[in-house]
């Protein structure tokens, strides 16, 4: 195929793979989005993006996506229906480095999380570790952008907490913070990221202007609606309960379950992350609280 050099973006039905491709033809860069669905490239092509259509398991469909590009921004989503949702990613992990080696592919920015510099205990963040490990041997420039707890993860409490005037909260201590980033900021780092150079593999660890804790949760909440809001801690012995109303299998709520208590431990945490390049997300919480406030 004959097609302008361009950067490729994956994920682009989610919110940081929107915000990369957004950030990418705000800048006046060529921009080619991987959609599983066609219907779901015509929002890009309006915008003027190419649209390769391909499954992320898919190598040869993915190969041909990659094919040409200045670089990717790619990301391994997460089916948390399914039983086998590691063996998934696994799989796609496996795709995504096969297909960069065969259309080799200059460079890559691959989605990761805080704690994926752990071998164990981390839950579901384990599957970004694949992703990791398995771009990190194939011998190509490779970005690994570790992220904190995304602020948008609060959404699913957002309307009780409008409602009810109660934030409900997996993560404990409430007073404890822990590093969160807006979306919005993934996807603006991610993308100035592939527009940089380097050589070998190399990790960028991003969190928002500062930490947050589920107090500081509660209380954008409540400047936001003008009215109190009270944190409270869901116990561990309801995490399971409150998972089966949301479509998660049992591997998923285990996963989540295992990762939701290294996040209170102290286990997953930029602390263990040495000798990586650290930033800072400009868009504050109250921000990404209001908007989920109009939700």
């Amino acid at each position: 195929m004959h097609r302008a050099e361009c950067y490729v973006v994956t994920g682009v039905s989610g919110r940081t793979g929107a915000a990369v491709a957004r950030t990418l033809i705000e800048a006046g860069e060529h921009v080619r989005v991987v959609v599983r669905d066609p219907a779901k490239g015509n929002v890009w092509a309006r915008q003027g993006a190419q649209v390769a259509v391909a499954d992320l398991t898919d190598v040869r469909a993915l190969s041909d996506a990659l094919s040409g590009a200045r670089g990717a921004y790619v990301l391994s989503p997460q089916h948390y229906a399914l039983d086998d949702l590691f063996a998934r990613a696994e799989t796609v992990a496996g795709a995504i480095a096969e297909a960069a080696v065969a259309a080799r592919l200059p460079k890559l920015v691959a989605l990761s999380s805080v704690g994926a510099d752990r071998p164990d205990g981390t839950g579901w963040i384990g599957m970004n570790r694949m992703l990791e490990q398995r771009l990190g041997g194939i011998g190509l420039p490779v970005t690994f952008l570790r992220a904190g707890y995304f602020m948008e993860n609060w959404a699913p409490m957002a309307g009780v907490a409008v409602t009810q005037g109660v934030l409900h909260s997996f993560l404990a201590p409430l007073d404890r913070a822990v590093p969160m980033v807006a979306t919005a900021d993934v996807g603006r780092v991610a993308a100035e990221a592939l527009c940089e150079d380097w050589i070998g593999t190399r990790t960028i660890t991003l969190e928002g202007p500062t930490s947050y804790s589920p107090n500081n949760v509660a209380e954008a909440f409540a400047q936001e609606l003008g009215k109190p809001m009270l944190a409270n801690a869901v116990p561990e012995s309801s995490w399971a309960e409150a998972l089966s109303h949301g479509g998660f299998s049992p591997a998923a709520t285990a996963g989540f379950i295992e990762m939701t208590r290294a996040l209170n431990s102290g286990h997953i945490s930029f602390a263990s992350d040495t000798g990586v390049d650290h930033r800072k997300g400009r868009v504050p919480l109250d921000t990404v609280v209001a908007a989920m406030a109009k939700a």
